[in-house]
């Protein structure tokens, strides 16, 4: 299987700008992506780090890292979803007689990987499904904690329970944004919110840290200080 492991990092982030070049620890961000990714790639795969920031584009250079193209604009937008930049990577490698069986996406706000992780994730995959996603059990829960308005403007549970223990609802999990390995025949059949065949890896919450605010960073100092 031949792997395109596909790292997202697009300019102009608002929560924390300049944050995937920022240090953490003795390296930036997003290096962390970067490491694990060349750690755990076979010959026949390839390394693509999607951006259109300059700062990246120079660490990038620095790091002695191919640089297959700078991301266009329009996909750099708050509008741009991570499909169309995902398909865009695998038409720029198509055009050169480059083909791949799945993408791996690594998020650069997810720097906590563990190799059991990666080999959770192969293991789960298999010819019957678009994808295997990374999760965190989800603290709340759509059976007791989570409710939406209905149309008289009153809370009601997002699924109807009569669950009066949050120990007796079923689990219920959340994408952490660390690892998505989707396979490439699905991906051009159906964009990503349309897959109906998603296996999961379960990670530990102080794995699961995705970097959008000042608070997601400082907890990811403490986790980083305490490994």
């Amino acid at each position: 299987m031949r792997i395109l492991y596909l790292i997202t990092a697009r300019a102009g982030s608002k929560g924390l700008p300049g944050k995937n070049i920022k240090m953490l620890g003795d390296k930036p961000l997003i290096q962390y992506s970067i490491d694990f990714a060349l750690h755990n790639m076979n010959p026949e795969d390839v390394l693509c780090v999607s951006t259109n920031d300059d700062g990246i584009l120079e660490l990038l250079t620095k790091l002695e890292i191919e640089i297959p193209f700078k991301r266009p604009e329009e996909l750099a937008s708050d509008a741009a979803g991570s499909y169309e930049v995902i398909m865009h990577a695998l038409k720029h490698y198509e055009v050169n007689d480059i083909v791949f069986d799945a993408v791996l996406l690594l998020q650069p706000t997810s720097p906590f990987r563990h190799q059991d992780d990666i080999a959770n994730l192969f293991e789960t995959y298999d010819e019957e499904c678009d994808m295997v996603v990374s999760v965190k059990k989800s603290k709340e829960s759509p059976y007791y904690t989570i409710f939406e308005e209905n149309g008289d403007n009153f809370l009601e549970r997002s699924k109807k329970s009569s669950f009066t223990r949050r120990q007796d609802c079923p689990d219920v999990f959340t994408y952490n944004g660390s690892m998505y390995l989707m396979r490439v025949d699905s991906l051009k059949k159906t964009p990503i919110s349309e897959f109906e065949k998603i296996k999961k890896i379960i990670m530990p919450e102080e794995r699961s840290i995705d970097i959008d605010t000042m608070a997601d960073w400082v907890l990811t100092e403490y986790y980083l200080n305490i490994q």
